[in-house]
């Protein structure tokens, strides 16, 4: 039994598998290029809400009592 035949139980290819199993490092790459793109959203999002101007943020209900 190889590493990645889990694989095989979520959809993937034999031959899909046999390619994760003989290269390793395909896994690994996909792994950090999705953590990459991930981080990259979150500070173009982080970004977009620190230089919003103070008339664009929505304003926060006042309580009710």
């Amino acid at each position: 039994m190889a590493q990645f035949d889990w694989f095989l139980k979520i959809g993937a290819t034999q031959q899909a598998v046999n390619v994760l199993n003989d290269q390793p490092y395909l896994f690994t790459v996909l792994i950090v290029v999705l953590l990459g793109m991930t981080i990259e959203c979150l500070l173009v999002y982080y970004i977009h809400w620190v230089t919003l101007k103070p008339e664009q943020r929505k304003k926060k209900a006042p309580a009710k009592k």
